[in-house]
């Protein structure tokens, strides 16, 4: 057993026991990264202990061979879309897609996730408007995050309209 949709399976019982859901499993070299969510999130209390139940379930299961680091996080704020549940539960948001390279070379689709239907995933494109993408010419998808505007430098909290910005029993220069 070394899939990581076993691993998943293996580990869901303990994720979901804790009320939270596994959202992806994924093996990197001796790394296996174990991403859980929630719906409020998840706290470092939380995935701590997770992560130590999930580490014996290994330990007695032993199902990787050799050494392996284990890591349990969130997925994020911009998160890896691999899988259709990942976008369907992404409708809505922005997303930022590279498609396999075709007749046209490699391209990008970015803008908002409007639908998934019928194996394919319908984005909003910024640039080029409304375009249908099929799950099996995606060759990496992610969640984008929007920041909102970066605050000016030097500006502190804002003081009330008319106010000198002095504090009460301050003395003015």
């Amino acid at each position: 057993m070394s899939d990581v949709d076993d691993l998943a399976a293996l580990i869901a019982p303990i994720v979901e026991s804790a009320g939270y859901a596994v959202y992806d499993v994924q093996r990197n070299g001796g790394t296996l990264s174990v991403l859980v969510q929630g719906p409020e999130g998840i706290d470092i209390d939380d995935l701590s202990s997770l992560s130590r139940q999930v580490s014996v379930l290994l330990d007695e299961h032993d199902p990787i061979p050799g050494r392996y680091t284990l890591e349990l996080s969130s997925p994020g704020v911009e998160r890896r879309l691999r899988r259709l549940d990942h976008f369907q539960g992404a409708v809505g948001e922005q997303v930022n897609i590279r498609t396999v390279p075709g007749e046209q070379g490699r391209r990008r689709v970015v803008g908002q996730l409007l639908s998934v239907e019928n194996g394919c995933i319908v984005v909003d494109d910024s640039e080029t408007g409304e375009v249908s993408v099929s799950l099996d010419e995606i060759d990496k998808a992610r969640t984008v995050f929007e920041w909102g505007p970066t605050p000016r430098p030097g500006r502190g909290p804002q003081t009330k309209a008319g106010s000198s910005g002095r504090q009460a029993g301050g003395r003015g220069r």
